[in-house]
C-alpha cells in the first residue's frame, strides 16, 4: 500500500494523480477531504487530519509499505525547525512502528553547506531524522520551484512587476513541480531500489531572473520589470503576510545562501535533464500563461 501525504497541494495531489491508474492501493491524508479530486475519492482510502498528529499517522501507516512525505509550509510556525523537524517527529515513529519499507520525501538543494541555510538546513535535519528509522529513503533535493512565480501571478498581470532579492543576473537551477512530481511517483510504484540517498531536482539548464522576466514579457506582450528586493524587505513583506519572526529570518536565511552560491553544490549530470526536462519556457507557455495569467 502507498500512503500520499499533502495530496491536496500543489506537488501531492500531482503525485497521487500519477499513481491513481495503477493497480496499487492507496491511502491518502488530508486534512480536507473535500479538496480531493472526484477521482481520486472514488480510487483511494482516506484518512482525515494532519499527518503531524500521531493518532493520524498510525492509522495510516498501518498496513502501509510505501510512504510520500512532503511536509506543508506553515509560515506561522515558531521556527523553520519546528515547522519541517518537529512537524516529522510523529511520522517518524510511525514509519517505525508500523514496519514502512520506503519513503520518498520533498526536500531540498542543500547538502554540505557550512552556513545557517534557514528552512533548506531543516529540511535536511527532517531528511536525516527520517533516514535514522531505517527506512529507505529517496529525498528529491529541489532547486527552486518555478511554480513559486504563480505567487506573483496578479503582479505581473496587473503591473507588469516581479520582485525579489535575488540579483536579476543570477543563474541558477529551478525546476517544475510536474516533474518533480512524476519522479516521486515512479520511485513509489517500483520500490526496487534500497538504502538512502538524494536525487538532485536541478531542471534542464539554469537561468537568471533576467532571462525569466524576458520570457515572459514575450509571452504576455508586455515587459515585465524585475525589482531587486533587499532582504530587510523580504522579512518586513513576510511578517506583513502572517509569518513568525522566525520563519521570516529563515527565509532570509535560505535566500542569502541561494544568492551565495549554495544551489550549485550539486554538478549538472545528463540525470538532471532525464528527471526534470521541463525548461521555464516551456513550464511558463504550458502552465503560468493558461493557468494564471490567461491567453493573453
Amino acid at each position: 500500500m502507498i500512503v500520499i501525504t499533502a495530496p491536496t497541494g500543489n506537488i501531492g495531489s500531482q503525485v497521487l494523480a500519477n499513481i491513481l491508474d495503477s493497480e496499487e492501493r492507496i491511502r491518502v491524508i488530508a486534512r480536507d477531504p473535500s479538496k480531493l479530486a472526484p477521482q481520486a475519492l472514488n480510487r483511494v482510502e482516506v484518512i482525515e487530519g494532519s499527518h503531524r498528529d500521531s493518532a493520524v499517522v498510525a492509522q495510516a501507516f498501518e498496513g502501509a509499505d510505501r510512504v510520500f512525505w512532503l511536509v506543508p509550509a506553515d509560515l506561522r510556525a515558531p521556527s523553520a525547525e519546528a515547522a519541517y523537524l518537529d512537524f516529522s517527529r510523529a511520522g517518524c515513529d510511525a514509519l517505525k512502528a508500523f514496519g514502512v519499507k520506503h519513503v520518498v520525501g520533498i526536500s531540498a538543494l542543500g547538502r554540505g553547506w557550512s552556513k545557517d541555510a534557514g528552512h533548506v538546513t531543516a529540511t535536511l535535519k527532517m531528511d536525516d531524522l527520517i533516514a535514522s528509522t531505517g527506512v529507505n529513503y529517496r529525498a528529491l533535493a529541489c532547486a527552486s520551484l518555478m511554480e513559486n512565480v504563480m505567487r506573483q501571478s496578479a503582479l505581473i498581470k496587473d503591473h507588469s512587476a516581479f520582485y525579489w532579492p535575488t540579483p536579476v543576473d543570477l543563474k541558477e537551477p529551478a525546476c517544475a513541480t510536474r516533474d518533480v512530481a512524476a519522479v516521486a511517483a515512479r520511485l513509489l510504484l517500483d520500490p526496487s531500489w534500497t538504502g538512502v540517498d538524494s536525487i538532485p531536482m536541478l531542471g534542464p539548464e539554469d537561468i537568471s531572473y533576467h532571462e525569466m522576466m524576458g520570457i515572459i514579457s514575450k509571452m504576455t506582450g508586455k515587459t515585465v520589470q524585475y525589482h531587486f528586493m533587499k532582504m530587510d524587505d523580504l522579512k518586513s513583506m513576510m511578517i506583513n503576510r502572517g509569518a513568525s519572526e522566525g520563519m521570516a529570518q529563515s527565509m532570509v536565511n535560505m535566500m542569502t545562501a541561494k544568492n551565495e552560491g549554495m544551489d550549485h553544490l550539486e554538478e549538472r549530470t545528463p540525470s538532471s535533464s532525464y528527471d526534470t526536462p521541463t525548461g521555464f519556457r516551456e513550464w511558463c507557455e504550458e502552465v503560468l500563461g493558461l493557468r494564471y495569467l490567461g491567453k493573453l
